[in-house]
């Protein structure tokens, strides 16, 4: 199941690239990975048919409970069939569909299919809820495509916000069911539910989740919205997959909590209202997907109320019916598109007489509208006829009279719409759209016929659809009349009689609705969510302008008095509990902390920039050279390497700025504001130095890195800490590193450049290089970039003699680290400070010649690196992020020995390297850009004593 996961992840991310060279054959690809999903299913079917299971678990912090468990039951089985199956279907079809941007949406589509099977698969609530979120995040960029259409956007944030809002329901409702149960594996807590009012907490918000997935009522108004889709998304994720999600999780649970208080009310009333209701909106569209969009939400509303009764028969029938639905949904949905791409239009007010220009079109959806209208020997009449029977003969429901009432009434609505889509999209006399519509390929047609035919087939060979429904719906009491059995005749019944009626009236309704005076209207959902979502909308405009007022000093205000007032008051009351710190360790202390008040004393007072960041680092390096003296030279030298990196970047940004601070125009009542914001800051400061001085080390902690260290092949337990027992804390700190970095850069060409990008920014990531063939260019790369006197040819010369030096020490570093100080981190700001000095003595051009390789692929080649490193081991059945020592003789070195996590941290050292140049090409392109040209800074400082004070 894992290989099964992986298999669609990988194949997803690797489409792409595949585009150009497989065209229109990458639908076919990727519809091998569903093909494949249902293959490795179907040699499961015998064992898990017969009452087993298959199960995968993937510990990821055993001792922290996160593990990744997997498990194939009877109905994780199905589900699978319906996700792979349907999904094969729906990208061999999109060969004939879509036009431009294949390698996205297959890729997407396929990302899709992998995240529902997980979703179907997971036997952990997490797991779910993971894979949940991710099926709505595909949805979303499905529906959004491009980004250009406003009205894609539009339901793409609407499908977002509602999809999203209630998955966080059914995470909170998910953990206070885990705690409640003492486990989040679900197959435990289905083993011994437990009871008690959080409970029914967790069972209502989980059955919100489930019901804003589900597109049920008043929650249905983005899956209408999501029509602006392509056609095949809405077959696959708006009909057949994502939007069951919900009806699987009211199936998985309804077992083990249909007894409670809050389930069968809610359940029953919201599935059944909305069965109703949506159909008849489905008889007023006029639009083909918006009629089977309402329709889709109908039939969903009959399979919560079904799934989530808890009782056999009604499993029975729920299980069926969503089989059936996938089918025939699916199918009509394609067939839609098939009419559009053909006849340029799904309206049924335009469409007319294509039945005879399209006949085997025709005959294919019709058989499909006819599984959905439940007309024998069809797999949706077996589903009908055991609905209708649940609530007919109650099986322990109570008021069964007004529930069998209102499924009639459903089904008569479902016929009519059913009716109603067939004769407007294929009856009528020929019209313009007969002239215009073109015959499709047979390819075209294939998953229309057989996904029609699989209603067909399922109907007549009732005994195997028996067998796989069976098999769920066998896990319920059979009830006081036996259990019931599908088969196509159960001789002349009262079932069969409400079936017979409903398809009589259904036609009725069809014939005589156009013939109807006027027909009310339903409240718009559509409607409320626009007017809530504009009033939100004002209401962050309100709040925005009076709390986002654009001073930068009110910002740093605010948060530093809220830091001051919250954890600040708390930790000052604990501070004369924690007893008395020593003052110093070592006398050398002193001075250091000498220079640093002194320094951060005269920072307050100094009014050249310049200044003002040399005491800010003189800060840095006391603190820095504190570090070393307490015995921490690993985090002394970062901070060394740290302070001088961040110096020469911010003295790079300041050469474009005025040199003075501007006087400004603060009040005196906000510079008072502002002085006892800092001493706050100040005295929190001290109290957690002295909290932290007083506490001492945690030795049970302390002790058990220092004791397994030797299992990670190092010497320095602090790189072996950041390497190794912490991987995955640094894993991300870089990822932040590298996405913060990217939103510098971008913030700062928006800032630099005034015009769009054109041809000539295309390569702009990569410094130019020196044309040597060029004439009246010089030796040194970038010889017109400055003035000949800002130039020094000595200077130039012996930086390039340096540089290879300095990037060997960045190497020693690098391979040293789990031995003595260094380690990627350090070694990649030491080469990131090489190519500093290179780009400030040669300038662009210069750098460009040192590092001919585009920044983005360097910081991008790092993290993958780290990442793939850390997964690797999963190949092999260990831990993520795990890592082994290899020893191994060579002829002339002899043994050598090293651990697999210095390929870990090679990425680390990468990624600094790649986040620096990145800087530097933002730094070198735009600043001579950006404030006022050189020589004008009196003007400067005239627009910032205005102005920039003002702000």
């Amino acid at each position: 199941m894992l290989v099964l996961l992986a298999a669609h992840a990988g194949v997803a991310v690797a489409i792409p690239w595949w585009e150009r060279r497989l065209a229109k054959a990458v639908w076919p690809v990727a519809a091998l990975v569903p093909l494949a999903a249902l293959v490795w299913s179907a040699t499961r079917a015998a064992r898990v048919l017969d009452g087993g299971d298959y199960q995968e678990s993937l510990a990821w912090a055993p001792s922290l409970g996160l593990t990744v468990d997997l498990r194939l039951d009877a109905l994780a089985l199905l589900m699978l069939w319906i996700v792979a199956g349907v999904g094969a279907a729906v990208l061999w079809y999109c060969r004939y569909y879509v036009e431009g941007e294949a390698g996205r949406q297959a890729a997407l589509l396929l990302a899709f299919a992998g995240a529902m099977a997980g979703l179907v698969l997971a036997d952990n609530l997490f797991v779910l809820y993971v894979f949940w979120e991710l099926t709505t995040v595909a949805s979303f960029l499905l529906i959004v495509g491009s980004g250009q259409s406003q009205e894609q956007r539009r339901a793409a944030r609407q499908a977002l916000l509602v999809t999203a809002a209630g998955g966080l329901v059914l995470l909170l409702g998910a953990v206070l069911l885990g705690q409640a149960a003492g486990t989040y594996r679900v197959s435990a807590i289905l083993a011994d539910p437990p009871r008690g009012g959080t409970v029914s907490a967790a069972v209502v918000l989980m059955l919100i989740g489930a019901f804003a997935k589900s597109a049920q009522m008043p929650l249905h108004g983005w899956l209408p919205a999501a029509m602006v889709a392509p056609t095949p998304v809405s077959a696959y994720l708006h009909a057949a997959a994502m939007v069951k999600a919900g009806v699987y999780l009211v199936a998985r649970l309804a077992p083990a909590f249909s007894e409670a208080a809050p389930w069968r009310p809610m359940v029953l009333g919201v599935g059944l209202m909305t069965m109703v209701l949506a159909a008849w909106r489905a008889l007023r569209a006029t639009d083909l997907k918006l009629l089977l969009a309402y329709g889709t939400i109908s039939e969903l509303g009959l399979l919560i109320a079904l799934l989530g009764a808890g009782t056999r028969t009604a499993a029975l029938a729920g299980v069926v019916l969503l089989v059936a639905h996938a089918a025939f949904k699916a199918a009509l949905f394609l067939s839609v598109g098939i009419l559009e791409h053909q006849a340029g239009t799904r309206d049924i007010r335009e469409l007319s007489g294509l039945g005879r220009r399209l006949p085997v079109l025709c005959a294919v959806s019709t058989l499909a509208a006819a599984s959905m209208a439940g007309l024998p020997p069809l797999v949706g009449h077996l589903g009908k006829e055991a609905a209708l029977e649940t609530f007919l003969h109650g099986t322990g429901l109570g008021g069964h009279g007004w529930l069998t009432a209102t499924v009639v009434l459903g089904s008569v609505l479902t016929v009519a719409y059913a009716a109603r889509f067939v004769h407007g999209a294929f009856g009528g006399r020929p019209g313009k759209a007969v002239r215009a519509a073109s015959r499709p390929e047979p390819g075209f047609l294939a998953p229309v016929a057989v996904l029609s035919g699989a209603g067909l087939v399922l109907g007549v060979w009732y005994a195997g659809t028996a067998a796989v429904a069976t098999a769920y719906a066998d896990g319920y009491s059979a009830g006081p009349h036996g259990p019931y059995e599908l088969s196509l005749w159960h001789g002349f019944t009262a079932v069969l009689g409400l079936s017979v009626l409903s398809l009589v009236l259904g036609v009725l309704v069809h014939a005589g609705w156009r013939r109807a005076p006027a027909v009310p209207r339903l409240p718009d959902v559509q409607r409320a969510f626009d007017r809530t979502i504009a009033a939100m909308d004002r209401l962050a405009v309100a709040v925005t302008g009076r709390t986002q007022v654009g001073s930068l000093p009110v910002y740093l205000t605010v948060l530093l008095m809220t830091v001051a007032v919250g954890p600040g008051a708390a930790l000052g009351a604990a501070v004369p509990s924690l007893g008395s710190p020593s003052p110093w360790r070592s006398p050398i202390e002193l001075p250091l902390a000498a220079v640093v008040l002194a320094a951060a004393a005269a920072v307050v007072v100094a009014r050249h920039r310049l200044t003002g960041i040399l005491l800010t680092g003189a800060v840095g390096y006391g603190v820095a050279g504190v570090f070393l003296v307490r015995g921490a030279p690993d985090l002394a030298l970062t901070q060394f390497l740290v302070e001088t990196m961040t110096l020469v970047v911010v003295v790079l940004v300041l050469r474009r700025m005025p040199a003075r601070f501007g006087p400004g125009r603060t009040t005196a009542r906000g510079r008072l504001l502002r002085a006892a914001a800092a001493g706050a800051i100040g005295a929190l400061v001290t109290c957690l130095a002295m909290a932290a001085s007083a506490a001492g080390p945690v030795s049970s902690v302390s002790g058990e890195y220092v004791r397994r260290v030797s299992e990670t092949g190092a010497h320095n337990v602090v790189n072996a800490i950041l390497v190794d027992f912490r991987a995955l804390d640094t894993l991300g700190e870089i990822s932040v590193l590298l996405v913060a970095g990217v939103g510098v850069v971008s913030l700062v060409r928006v800032q630099g450049r005034g015009r769009r990008p054109g041809r000539g920014d295309a390569g702009r990531d990569a410094f130019p290089t020196a044309h040597w063939d060029e004439p009246r260019q010089t030796w040194l790369p970038g010889a017109g970039e400055r003035p000949g006197g800002e130039r020094s040819v000595l200077l130039e010369v012996v930086t390039r003699l340096l540089f290879p030096s300095v990037l060997v020490l960045s190497l020693f570093l690098l391979f040293s680290g789990h031995y003595r100080p260094g380690g990627g981190f350090a070694g990649g700001l030491v080469a990131g400070q090489a190519f500093v000095l290179r780009y400030l003595v040669g300038g662009r051009a210069d750098l460009g010649v040192a590092a001919p390789v585009p920044a983005g692929v360097v910081a991008g080649a790092g993290l993958m690196l780290a990442a793939a490193v850390g997964l690797f081991p999963l190949a092999l059945g260990g831990a993520p992020l795990e890592s082994a020592v290899v020893t191994f003789q060579l002829p002339v070195a002899g043994s050598v020995k090293f651990a697999t996590s210095l390929f870990f941290d090679i990425g680390v050292y990468l990624l600094v390297v790649g986040v620096t140049l990145k800087l530097l090409s933002a730094v070198g392109v735009t600043l001579g850009d950006l404030g006022v040209p050189a020589g004008d800074e009196d003007a400067a400082e005239r627009e910032e004593r205005t102005g920039g004070a003002a702000r």
